[in-house]
């Protein structure tokens, strides 16, 4: 995420901020402009940022006036009253049940950073509602209050994401990460990892990559029911470790592709941050002495993939020890060995094929 600084007095201001707390100037972020922008109002509910003077009027989305589970604006000649995070929201929490809006809120900002990056990524999305076929939608449900229906699965399915809310209860989610074993478990990393299972579908099967993955991540046709079956009875293979990111994506092809994915996402996001702070790391090379500053990977310039390893790793060194010093467990507590690295080249490669043409600039 890029750090970004109130229009009108330069204080520091944050993605999920809605006012600066220097100046009291309303902020919301422009998907136009890409940042977060301080807002001058211009009557009738409409805003002008002094960003752009020429630029056209803005508006609040209406889950940032209604339902204050929003900071994104829209531009005011756009006819959808939501902005283009929220409107890819299909179904939302019963907000009568005391509660849910606070998970609905949580949720959102969860999806809203994997929107950023994927508008930054420039890879297609579109609503399932205007793209039956190639859409996609968010579905945030809540357990049934009888306790003998089925619970609500988190998953992907056709281009529906749907997620439990209570995972954005820390403490139910840290229960469930402890009884799976998993070191990590997070609401943006579910939406990144399900997001993995939208993009296999879009920019992988049926396309001239599906050889090359099949020989990376293993056959997709395998089963996956009895894939999943085998996990649970038998848990992961022995050398996991030695060849996937995480012991849940030696499932099956599908989840070793999606956890891949979402580690990707991770990196990019937090290597933008990075270059955004300014953060220089010494590069992992006997007898240099040199500090290099750390590219923006979200830039519109091709990446070149080992110059994304070459900050990445030396960035979870730090990230860790900065954990531990305060008593924390390790931010990315990962490993990755030249197996998982090459199946992350291909996800690069993957995303920068996929990118569709760049917006003309503000």
């Amino acid at each position: 995420m890029k750090v970004f600084r109130c229009d009108h007095c330069r204080h520091l201001v944050f993605f999920e901020n809605v006012q600066c707390v220097a100046c009291n100037h309303s902020l919301a972020f422009l998907p136009d402009l890409r940042l977060i922008g301080s807002l001058d109002p211009a009557g009738e509910g409409l805003f002008t940022s002094p960003i752009e003077r020429s630029a056209p009027a803005y508006r609040l989305c209406a889950n940032y006036v209604s339902n204050n589970v929003c900071n994104w604006a829209v531009p005011a000649d756009d006819p959808d009253p939501l902005c283009p995070s929220c409107r890819l929201s299909s179904v939302i929490p019963d907000l009568d049940v005391p509660g849910h809006r606070e998970k609905w809120y949580k949720v959102e900002v969860a999806k809203r950073r994997l929107v950023y990056t994927l508008m930054a990524l420039r890879l297609p999305l579109v609503m399932k509602e205007l793209d039956p076929e190639h859409g996609l939608a968010f579905e945030f449900k809540a357990d049934p209050a009888n306790p003998t229906l089925p619970r609500v699965l988190t998953g992907h399915a056709d281009g529906v994401i749907t997620l439990n809310i209570a995972e954005a209860e820390d403490a139910e989610r840290e229960r469930v990460r402890a009884l799976f074993g998993e070191p990590y478990r997070t609401l943006v990393g579910h939406f990144r990892h399900e997001s993995g299972h939208y993009y296999w579908d879009r920019l992988v099967k049926d396309s001239p990559r599906i050889g090359a993955f099949r020989e990376l991540f293993g056959d997709d046709r395998e089963s996956y029911g009895d894939a999943l079956k085998r996990h649970h009875v038998n848990g992961p293979p022995a050398d996991w470790r030695d060849r996937f990111v995480s012991a849940y994506a030696s499932v099956h092809a599908w989840e070793d592709w999606a956890e891949t994915w979402a580690h990707y996402l991770h990196i990019v996001d937090s290597l933008e941050t990075a270059a955004a702070c300014g953060v220089r790391l010494r590069p992992p090379r006997p007898g240099d002495p040199a500090l290099r500053a750390i590219p923006d990977p979200l830039d519109d310039e091709y990446e070149p993939f080992p110059d994304l390893m070459e900050s990445w790793l030396p960035l979870t060194y730090m990230l860790n020890n900065l954990n531990r010093g305060l008593g924390l467990s390790d931010a990315y507590p990962f490993v990755l060995t030249d197996q998982a690295v090459a199946k992350l080249r291909f996800v690069h490669d993957t995303v920068w094929e996929g990118r569709t043409p760049a917006a003309p600039p503000a």
